[in-house]
């Protein structure tokens, strides 16, 4: 099977307007709460390469503070929320919180750092960050992640008549992530077109999957249709394999080089305010 035959659709739309505003937003939050935005990416469906016309825009960001916000002895709001304004859906956490994160494995975490739409990428401290992130990977959270999120979609989502497109996706993208974990290849990417064209060989449930794919980047997130008997019989078997296996952890980074990047990154980032 050639490359060509077995390509799994994807897109990863960003609309010039829509950038030029998550910019000037980032920018707002800076001055707003005198914070300095190290990384900016989407975290969705236009991440993941199957938004559909009416996808909203996910950004996620990770700030630092200046070094006083530190030093307090009562801890400071470490997330910053705005409201949504229409499309647009932006929040982001402190630098501290996303290494508590990271340390432990949090694969969402992981997932941005991995994402292939970046507004904003820090050349002097997001490098080390995902170094960092390798580093600290957890297949046994990361594989359970994984499992919890195609359970609660498949039973939440899947079990009607009918069934929203993007339901489907959201509930195989999590499916193959960990089977990649369970193939022993580290960290799941984001996108899902490397996920399944990785981890998926069998011609007729690729050929599905890019059946619906296309259905769901030319229609509303809202759009029904009949249960798909074939991935719903994929679905069900997949499962009941991934929840027979048992991952084994492997040993994972140093917690003191987690401080000291938090460390360095502050004063960095202190003395180039100064």
């Amino acid at each position: 099977m050639t490359p060509e035959a077995r390509a799994i659709h994807f897109a990863h739309p960003v609309d010039p307007a829509v950038r030029a505003r998550i910019l000037t937003e980032l920018q707002a939050i800076e001055t707003r709460h005198e914070v300095s935005v190290l990384f900016a990416c989407e975290s969705g469906s236009r991440g993941w390469g199957f938004a559909s016309p009416d996808s909203d825009y996910d950004v996620r960001f990770i700030y630092v503070h200046r070094l006083p916000w530190y030093l307090s002895v009562d801890p400071g709001r470490d997330v910053i929320e705005v409201p949504i304004d229409g499309d647009l859906d932006i929040n982001g956490w402190d630098l501290r919180k996303a290494l508590q994160l990271l340390r432990r494995s949090n694969p969402i975490l992981l997932e941005w750092l991995r994402s292939p739409i970046v507004y904003r990428d820090d050349a002097q401290v997001i490098p080390g960050l995902r170094r960092l992130a390798e580093q600290h990977f957890s297949a046994v959270r990361g594989y359970y992640h994984y499992i919890s999120m195609a359970k609660k979609g498949f039973r939440g989502y899947l079990q009607g008549d009918t069934v929203r497109y993007k339901k489907y996706l959201y509930v195989l993208r999590p499916l193959f992530a960990a089977r990649w974990i369970r193939e022993g290849r580290g960290a799941p990417p984001m996108r899902f077109v490397e996920l399944a064209e990785t981890v998926l060989a069998d011609r007729a449930l690729l050929d599905e999957i890019n059946h619906l794919l296309d259905i769901k980047m030319r229609t509303g997130e809202a759009t029904t249709s009949p249960r798909w008997s074939g991935l719903h019989a994929f679905i069900e078997s997949e499962l009941a394999t991934a929840e027979a296996y048992q991952p084994k952890e492997a040993s994972h980074g140093d917690a003191a080089a987690l401080d000291a990047f938090l460390a360095r990154t502050i004063l960095n980032n202190e003395q180039a305010k100064a």
